[in-house]
């Protein structure tokens, strides 16, 4: 799980052929995988392990902060899966459906987990392109300055000081739209709500991740 999530458009994530994949399972459309998956065939359940596990493992990292963790979430998430594959309807996407079972997993984590100690969601590896959102994805500056690599560092920390505060319908949503990009209309899926409320949802976990940023951003300038 070492490699750096690419974006949402990689296309090692979307359903259907991988281009350039090798010859073999790697070439085969989610779909298809899935049908051998049913029928027995094991190793096409590892392909597509290698599709999702970096997406997988960088959602649960944004909800739980730690690395070990995030792994045995994975580590579960596909588990879950692999159990319940029977259940997978073919009209429905694989992602979408394997997100839920991340989401639902790393929430019940977070709630069994409230009583350690504060943990930080920052310099999780993932989608960190730039967004409009305070919690939209932040470049990887590791080519950059010294002075500027603090900066985004910075940056991070008081993002995840403020999505820590967030309940976490809000969280939630704001974790699967501005920092992992998925779409309206997936999020509506995983969360199993119609799109309307996740947009209005969005609207108001920014409102609020926006005025939660706000004395951050002023205790850092005063400082």
């Amino acid at each position: 799980m070492s490699r750096r999530p690419t974006s949402q458009d990689d296309p090692r994530y979307r359903d259907g052929p991988s281009d350039g994949g090798s010859a073999g399972v790697s070439g085969t459309d989610d779909a298809a995988l899935i049908r051998q998956v049913q029928s027995g065939e094991v190793r096409a359940f590892a392909e597509l392990i290698r599709r999702y596990q970096d997406r997988v493992y960088n959602t649960c990292w944004r909800f739980c902060g730690h690395a070990e963790d995030a792994r045995d979430l994975t580590q579960d998430t596909f588990l879950h899966a692999f159990r319940r594959i029977g259940e997978f309807r073919l009209d429905s996407r694989f992602y979408t459906w394997l997100f839920r079972i991340a989401v639902n997993l790393s929430i019940s984590h977070r709630r069994k987990a409230r009583h350690r100690a504060a943990w930080s969601l920052d310099g999780a590896p993932g989608n960190d392109d730039a967004s409009g959102s305070p919690g939209g994805r932040l470049a990887d500056h590791a080519g950059e300055p010294p002075d500027e690599r603090a900066s985004v560092a910075e940056q991070r920390e008081r993002l995840g000081q403020a999505l820590r505060r967030l309940d976490e319908e809000h969280r939630t949503v704001i974790v699967l739209r501005d920092i992992e990009g998925l779409s309206y209309a997936d999020i509506a899926e995983v969360l199993d709500v119609p799109v309307g409320t996740v947009r209005s949802r969005l609207h108001r976990a920014r409102l609020e991740l926006s005025e939660v940023m706000r004395p951050l951003e002023a205790q850092r300038k005063h400082a």
